[in-house]
């Protein structure tokens, strides 16, 4: 209990570092935990909507397919914008419905592309956050401890190293918090980074091969 008693003793900022140090290691954890869950899961669904995609026999079955097997919601926005409108020669229609078919796909395409993006990037700004600004918060920690320490000791008739090196050394542990909250948040957020981009790297793949098959005027409709 000793150890923890110069945080007891200790002011508001001293507090204060160790309650937001706290807070950033929880809401890092939390985001590794639920990104890693949704990476996991995508990382199986994208392949098996792909494939099951090009082994159905028509559009119709295939968009089908593909709902009954993305959860996560990232292939089928791509197979919907197979079905962006023709080119409409009538007044008044909207200008994303005046393009050739192609350049409808292409828009289309290029917009699911960025809806997907969103959740397999969701998170990554706090963990970057998180590895960047907590050792200068248990940094902060540590210099305001040992000012507080050094404060509260002026007052003794005499000060060794025994008396000094306690409170000092003791400060010295919210420079090792703040590594330990920032250490997991960089990692997490380089091999979840790898993963989503991956996962990212195959919607676009997929997506090119719709716009070279789907997008030639020499094709049907679909």
């Amino acid at each position: 209990m000793d150890r923890w008693l110069w945080l007891q003793q200790g002011d508001a900022v001293t507090q204060g570092t160790a309650t937001l140090l706290l807070a950033l290691s929880v809401a890092s954890w939390v985001v590794m935990a639920c990104k890693g869950w949704l990476l996991a899961r995508s990382r199986r669904q994208v392949p098996r909507c792909v494939a099951a995609f090009w082994q159905a026999p028509d559009l119709a079955t295939a968009r089908s397919q593909v709902a009954a097997l993305d959860g996560g919601g990232l292939v089928l926005p791509l197979v919907d914008a197979l079905q962006a409108p023709r080119a409409s020669a009538q007044g008044g229609a909207p200008l994303a419905q005046q393009g050739a078919a192609p350049a409808q796909l292409t828009r289309g395409l290029r917009a699911a592309l960025q809806r997907a993006s969103v959740p397999l990037q969701w998170g990554q700004v706090l963990l970057a956050s998180v590895g960047t600004l907590a050792p200068f918060v248990g940094l902060l920690g540590t210099v305001w401890g040992i000012h507080h320490a050094l404060t509260l000791l002026a007052d003794a008739q005499s000060i060794g190293i025994a008396q000094l090196a306690a409170p000092v050394g003791e400060a010295l542990v919210m420079t090792a918090a703040g590594l330990a909250v920032a250490i997991p948040a960089v990692l997490g957020y380089n091999l979840l980074g790898r993963s989503a981009s991956r996962i990212e790297a195959e919607l676009e793949g997929f997506a090119h091969d719709l716009q070279a098959f789907f997008g030639d005027p020499a094709q049907p409709a679909p």
